[in-house]
């Protein structure tokens, strides 16, 4: 089965957090879009870098290839003009990478009480005591009705009495006043534009 594009997956996923980007995908693609990620933020922190740079720094870091160092400049390259757009996505994802972090520290120190506000500060950032959202089943949804109607009272304006008989009224006023009209066919100008515009007598005299 072929791998998903890889620019694409990027442009979805670059900041899903490891665990679940392994339950979505094949352990080589993976590791490619951590890779990616790592130089994605190496790019946006040596914004002034050459392609050189990016090049070298990714083969040094990650003994891969140098056309393989070009096929994650190409997807970063890509990635870069969306960063504006990308940044609440990048800070989410550090903000759990620091909480995370701080929470290893302070494992490692056995300060329970730090532990415990990293962890209670990444369940409400992560909104994790909140109930996921669920979709409403297309055949649940109730449709508007909707109702033609001529009653201008719908839309709070009062309606005028006797309407249609005012209006056969205007409609009789105007035609008898139209009588006297007679429409007159469009017709060519009899014009002897040659004996107007004849210039030959003026010359000759």
């Amino acid at each position: 089965m072929p791998f998903p594009n890889m620019t694409e997956v990027a442009r979805v996923d670059l900041f899903t957090a490891e665990d679940e980007l392994r339950s979505r995908y094949p352990d080589v693609l993976v590791e490619r879009i951590l890779r990616v990620r790592d130089m994605y933020l190496w790019s946006t922190a040596n914004p002034e870098a050459k392609d050189r740079q990016f090049i070298e720094t990714d083969v040094g870091r990650y003994g891969i290839s140098r056309v393989t160092a070009y096929a994650d400049l190409a997807v970063v390259k890509t990635l870069l003009p969306t960063i504006s757009t990308s940044s609440r996505d990048y800070h989410r994802w550090r903000y759990n990478e620091m909480i995370v972090e701080t929470y290893q520290m302070a494992k490692k120190r056995k300060d329970t009480k730090t532990m415990e506000r990293a962890a209670s500060s990444y369940a409400k950032y992560n909104r994790i005591d909140v109930e996921d959202e669920t979709a409403v089943p297309y055949d649940v949804i109730v449709v508007q009705p909707f109702t033609a109607t001529s009653d201008p009272s719908v839309l709070g304006i009062k309606p005028i009495p006797n309407i249609q008989d005012k209006i056969q009224a205007m409609l009789k006023k105007y035609r008898a006043e139209s009588m006297d009209i007679e429409d007159v066919e469009f017709e060519e100008a009899d014009l002897e534009l040659d004996t107007l515009f004849d210039n030959t007598t003026e010359s000759n005299e």
